[in-house]
């Protein structure tokens, strides 16, 4: 029976990739399946978007105006106009992603209404990170009164809503921890971004030439920075390059709180600075070649509780790009990946086995090859948002 639904974002669809990589494409599946689909978003990190509604495959996108710049007037204010546009709505249910923020406050809010008799649709809260002790909270430098806040939101939000969507295994544990009855929530994985799957060859000679890479061996690290300690991946590095004098390592991505600075400062140091290419943020046909450019890819990870609760989107990508990939077994980096099938494993924090494993796919072309194409099929067929909505319409109807 189709439904009407409506999602709630905590922010805009730019820059950050929460409700434009997992919320967007769902909402399209959805749409494409019959149902009424709105995503309601607050666009305070992309104010140029304030009061625009468009229509997206079917989805309308709807950004609430931004109020005046007060902050404790502001965040309420905020709150209440993601409320009331919902209540407009008048949908079947609403599916709120992550609950800090905006978007926590604003489940907070429905919650209570539902209980005063002011509308029965089904709330879900959607998890994708883990925000508590150990996970975000711990990364980024908020100050005291929004780390207990944040705490409070996510807890409140577990173990109040209907049902879960999680993005990893893990959450859906620690959800469990906090008295989550099991049936209640359902393991939704990061899917296939369609826009980044292709790896065509034509970009290659582009991003080559370039970065003056020339016809050596490339390794790609695509990444955020805050996932692996840098000067354990810095001896990684400097190993393989004792191996593979003539390899180079091109660095895709940007901090979140200037990391990359501190990466390259301690790479150079360890006199890695000739092999490696910095290539910053990249998008679109320029990340693509970045992807068609690299012969590996790597995914360095310390087994921490915020990687294991990560979904890692772009471990997706670069499957769906055909790279073979040489990756640290934390989280769901298990659920995407079979050893020597879809990918080369190694033991988190075992320097010996990265090395080795990168040093071998970068001498063995058809076990690159091999691994690239099943990485590709295996992402094409499994984790496609085309087939996972399909826990999201259980979600629903439960």
């Amino acid at each position: 029976m189709a439904m009407k639904v409506v999602m709630v974002g905590p922010f805009g669809l730019r820059p950050r990739g929460t409700m434009s990589r997992r919320a967007l494409p769902l909402a399209k599946e959805l749409a494409a399946r019959g149902h009424q689909v709105r995503v309601i978003l607050p666009p305070w990190d992309c104010p140029e978007d304030s009061e625009r509604v468009w229509d997206e495959d079917g989805v309308q996108v709807h950004n609430v105006s931004l109020p005046a710049s007060a902050p404790l007037y502001k965040d309420i204010s905020i709150a209440a106009r993601l409320v009331a546009q919902v209540l407009r709505e008048r949908p079947d249910v609403v599916h709120l992603f992550k609950p800090k923020g905006y978007s926590g406050l604003a489940a907070a809010i429905l919650w209570y209404l539902r209980r005063l008799g002011f509308g029965e649709a089904r709330l879900v809260l959607d998890a994708d990170d883990w925000e508590g002790p150990g996970g975000w909270n711990d990364r980024l430098p908020y100050p005291r009164y929004k780390r207990r806040f944040f705490v409070w939101q996510e807890r409140w939000g577990m173990t109040h809503c209907q049902a879960l969507t999680v993005a990893s295994r893990e959450l859906g544990r620690l959800a469990q921890d906090m008295g989550v009855a099991q049936d209640r929530v359902f393991h939704l994985p990061n899917g296939v971004d369609p826009s980044n799957g292709h790896r065509g060859g034509d970009f290659a000679p582009r991003i080559r030439s370039q970065w003056f890479l020339d016809e050596d061996p490339v390794v790609l690290l695509y990444t955020r920075f805050f996932e692996f300690r840098p000067e354990r991946l810095a001896r990684v590095l400097s190993r393989v390059l004792g191996q593979e004098p003539s390899v180079h390592f091109l660095v895709v991505g940007k901090g979140l709180c200037g990391e990359e600075e501190s990466f390259l400062s301690l790479v150079g140091e360890e006199g890695l600075g000739r092999s490696i290419v910095y290539a910053g943020w990249q998008e679109g046909d320029d990340l693509r070649g970045c992807f068609a450019a690299a012969d590996i890819a790597i995914c360095p990870l310390e087994d921490s509780l915020l990687n294991r609760a990560r979904c890692p989107a772009k471990l997706v990508d670069l499957m769906a790009a055909g790279l073979p990939i040489v990756a640290e077994k934390v989280g769901e980096v298990g659920l995407y990946l079979e050893h020597l099938s879809s990918g080369y494993l190694v033991p988190p924090g075992d320097e010996g086995a990265f090395v080795a494993g990168i040093v071998g796919l970068l001498r063995d072309e058809p076990l690159r090859a091999a691994l690239g194409t099943t990485a590709r099929q295996r992402a094409q067929q499994q984790f496609s948002w085309a087939r996972l909505v399909g826990v999201l319409e259980s979600a629903y109807a439960r």
